[in-house]
């Protein structure tokens, strides 16, 4: 008994250095891993939007592979608390599809919809927001925002403008809040509280709003 006590202490053990280069290597493989994953799904995500005109085209069966592709990134969401990351969450953001009909116009005839790029700059510093159609309407609303978590915020609109001219004061009903499910340096997701699923990509990083309403 001596004898096998004796050669088993021998028998050499893993090192704390050891393991921790081991931890090491597997965390850096996964973490490349989840950025091969988010790489392809964007891809595949951003794919499968063309042609579906901000969504006003897609039809069921598209919706819901837009939103199957759009659940599986948030699930790789590296940006889990967007609100304390401003310098990529602040800035003017191009809409790429929404299920919002009320956006989206669709209970107008074709012509009569937005035709130009859709934007929402976001400041998330001052905590402002700004929604705004290109030609030929040049429709704008502003809002003012308030963190409701570290990735969602409640949405307090306060001025309507009409085809860039008329301004009208939002009544106090006109809120909602929008979770900011997915974000990384190009790409955002957020979805509303009636939900409705928004897909944005960086147009300018620059973009602030300060005092402006």
């Amino acid at each position: 008994m001596a004898l096998a006590r004796s050669q088993s202490s021998r028998v050499p053990t893993t090192t704390r250095p050891q393991v921790a280069a081991r931890a090491g290597i597997f965390s850096f493989f996964k973490t490349s891993n989840k950025v091969e994953q988010r790489t392809a799904l964007k891809e595949e995500l951003l794919d499968r939007l063309s042609g579906l005109d901000r969504g006003a085209q897609a039809s069921p069966e598209d919706k819901a592979d837009v939103d199957r592709l759009a659940a599986e990134l948030e699930r790789l969401n590296p940006t889990p608390q967007p609100l304390k990351a401003p310098q990529l969450l602040s800035g003017k953001w191009r809409l790429l599809y929404t299920t919002s009909a009320s956006i989206l116009a669709t209970n107008r005839p074709p012509p009569l919809r937005p035709q130009g790029p859709i934007y929402q700059t976001i400041d998330a510093e001052n905590l402002k927001a700004r929604n705004n159609e290109s030609w030929p309407f040049f429709n704008q609303v502003t809002a003012d925002l308030t963190p409701l978590s570290a990735s969602k915020v409640a949405v307090q609109f306060r001025t309507f403008k009409l085809l860039g001219l008329i301004s009208i004061t939002a009544p106090p009903s006109a809120r909602g809040e929008l979770a900011v499910t997915y974000l990384d340096e190009d790409l955002r997701i957020s979805r509303g509280d009636k939900g409705n699923l928004f897909v944005l990509d960086m147009a300018d990083r620059e973009a602030r709003l300060g005092g402006q309403q």
